[in-house]
């Protein structure tokens, strides 16, 4: 069915002022609309670039004291964009809820324990404005032990206050035990920093991490104190609630959140369970991460015929 003109632009309008996944999915069957899956920003694969071994073992004691350890090994290396975008298509931002066909679901903080075993309590993490470019050079000076020069140069790299994943493995993963104990606490803070942006805090660039997060890890004996689980599942809520607007072809966020979490609820439709996880283990690493081959809009159907008695 074509619509005409004056018709389409009303209804994206009314799309956009709704800003809900469901009324965009109405609007997909009714009129014929339709958009591909998703593109996902999925660093899962990054993080083994960057690996702390024996040499390395101060780093990962501080790490590991901040409770973000279980973040280097349970990420997913690969993210089902049929699956996730599917299932970003019932997602309700009024309610924070996926809509389906027999009742709502949501991610809660149980969930978060459970999947990632970061911590869920503690101190709140958020700013009160945005940082801007000179105030993140002179946080990289003075967190990172970089010069003003390549801290303006990245910053310029970015066009933003951001830095480069990349960036931040070239200057700092070559620091070992025998480095300077400020080297070693530089490269403490750039893995952190890091480690976040590949993970709670993925970003629509797909390749940096904003540097305003550096902050967090001023006093790295305080980064423990900090609710990381709550942070991570309202930035996912909100990169949700940003996918379901008709226009986006992009989804980020913590996305082994979102797929563990759709694996542990949804085994017998989804899932691929690895038969060597033990119940100690973050449950993100109780499935195999791996892309289903239906299509998206396979996908859908079977979301479609859901039952609550195919819910665990």
């Amino acid at each position: 069915m074509r619509l005409r003109r004056s018709s389409r632009v009303f209804l994206e309008d009314l799309s956009m002022d709704l800003y809900c996944g469901v009324f965009t999915t109405m609007l997909q069957r009714r009129y014929g609309w339709d958009r591909a899956p998703l593109k996902l920003v999925n660093h899962g694969a990054k993080l083994q670039l960057w690996e702390l071994d024996t040499e390395r073992s101060r780093i990962y004691e501080t790490v590991h004291q901040s409770g973000l350890a279980p973040l280097t090994s349970c990420s997913h290396r690969v993210a089902s964009r049929p699956m996730l975008s599917a299932f970003c298509e019932w997602w309700q931002p009024e309610t924070t809820t996926f809509h389906l066909p027999f009742g709502e679901m949501t991610i809660t903080l149980d969930d978060v324990a459970s999947i990632l075993h970061i911590p869920v309590t503690g101190s709140m993490i958020s700013f009160s404005q945005p940082l801007r470019v000179d105030d993140a050079n002179a946080l990289l000076v003075k967190l990172l032990g970089t010069t003003d020069v390549e801290a303006s140069r990245e910053t310029e790299q970015c066009r933003s206050p951001s830095v480069r994943l990349l960036w931040l493995r070239d200057h700092f993963s070559a620091i070992t035990d025998v480095s300077s104990d400020d080297d070693i606490e530089f490269a403490t803070r750039a893995f952190l920093l890091h480690l976040v942006g590949c993970t709670l805090f993925a970003d629509k660039s797909a390749t940096s991490v904003a540097v305003v997060y550096l902050e967090l890890f001023r006093d790295l004996s305080m980064v423990g104190s900090y609710a990381w689980g709550a942070a991570c599942l309202a930035y996912l809520y909100r990169q949700l609630t940003t996918a379901t607007r008709f226009e986006v072809r992009q989804l980020d966020g913590y996305l082994t959140l979102l797929q563990a979490w759709i694996y542990e609820h949804f085994p017998e439709m989804f899932s691929s369970l690895d038969l060597s996880y033990t119940e100690s283990r973050p449950r993100a690493l109780r499935w195999r991460s791996h892309v289903i081959p239906d299509s998206l809009q396979s996908v859908r159907e079977r979301l479609d015929r859901l039952q609550s008695s195919d819910v665990c």
